[in-house]
């Protein structure tokens, strides 16, 4: 059994990680409103990753015979100056979720909540490639500027995502 202070600091992430979630949600509908329909299918995966990173936490903490507190969720920003915009809220919201994981494994390290450890350590890994995959994005953006022709080749480029489904835990 996990510690009621390890347990409570799961049950935030996994707010966290719906948040996130309806977060990419949100982005996605602003690029879709706004004809980025590549940038708003790359958007609703990162959505779905989000859904399942959430999820894979929501497993564990029943795996484990603990309590899930469902709260409730934020709501997302809804407007945005530009579609690069919306990318750079995408990378600082990856780099949130990493400060989040890694006070979390600290937490969870403290409490010798070692099977919390081993999955954590999965989450510590995928913020690797969250962060590297939204950094990329930005500097594309930072690239192309407002080329109309370069915004929509990337667009294209963005639309060409497909899903990678999240392993359970």
């Amino acid at each position: 059994m996990l510690s009621s202070v390890v347990q409570d600091a799961i049950n935030d992430q996994i707010n966290y990680e719906l948040f996130s979630s309806y977060s990419y949600l949100s982005m996605a509908a602003w690029c879709q409103h706004e004809q980025f329909t590549g940038c708003a299918k790359w958007l609703r995966i990162q959505s779905e990753e989000e859904y399942g990173h959430a999820m894979r936490l929501y497993d564990f903490l029943l795996a484990r015979n603990c309590e899930v507190k469902l709260k409730p969720i934020g709501a997302p920003e809804t407007k945005f100056a530009s579609v690069a915009t919306v990318f750079e809220k995408a990378l600082e919201q990856e780099m949130r979720v990493t400060e989040q994981i890694d006070s979390l494994y600290e937490l969870a390290f403290h409490e010798k909540a070692f099977a919390a450890l081993v999955e954590l350590e999965w989450f510590i890994t995928e913020q690797v490639e969250e962060e590297k995959s939204a950094r990329e994005v930005v500097h594309k953006f930072k690239m192309v500027k407002d080329d109309p022709a370069s915004l929509l080749d990337l667009d294209r480029e963005l639309g060409g995502r497909s899903v990678t489904p999240v392993e359970s835990a």
